[in-house]
């Protein structure tokens, strides 16, 4: 599975991209499992008995499936912008400043990864789970990291891309 995007002359392709928006993609997948355990729900109490720790599902479910939006995000430019304060400028300006935005993306996820590894080992450590399910917190502090590295990877690659449309 190849894809390409082109994107103010700069082209992105590759398996770093497969990659990311297969990863976006299982996010994906992640809340229309949710959808489906929360419907499951409100039918099983409506016709018989809930789904016991649908909550539990839907907190962890669509925390992590956020997280895994955001390398794709990061990639393709679906970040939110203020572009009201660079519409008049020159595309090189422009392409500068979205290589700036790469590196602090760059920075956050690097300090975000490592802070939530240190807290998924203290999650392990504690044994911590879910009230009603028992689903170990850690386990989705493990997708988190994933979705983390990613986006550092999605950051440098937009950084490098921009420097590129810059100094065209």
């Amino acid at each position: 599975m190849s894809m390409q995007i082109k994107e103010e002359g700069a082209v992105r392709s590759g398996p770093l991209h497969t990659l990311i928006t297969v990863w976006a993609l299982a996010g994906g997948a992640l809340i229309a499992l949710v959808v489906m355990v929360n419907v499951l729900s409100v039918a099983g109490g409506a016709l018989w008995r809930p789904f016991p720790g649908d909550f539990e599902i839907t907190e962890m479910g669509v925390a992590v499936a956020a997280s895994m939006f955001l390398p794709y995000c990061q990639l393709n430019h679906c970040n939110v912008t203020a572009d009201i304060f660079t519409a008049g400028l020159p595309p090189r300006w422009v392409a500068a400043l979205s290589a700036l935005a790469s590196l602090v993306a760059l920075g956050f996820s690097l300090l975000l990864l490592t802070r939530m590894y240190v807290g998924m080992l203290d999650q392990k450590a504690y044994s911590y789970t879910t009230a009603i399910l028992q689903l170990p917190h850690w386990m989705a502090y493990a997708v988190f990291l994933v979705s983390l590295l990613l986006l550092a990877i999605a950051a440098v690659m937009t950084f490098v891309a921009n420097v590129r449309d810059a100094r065209a």
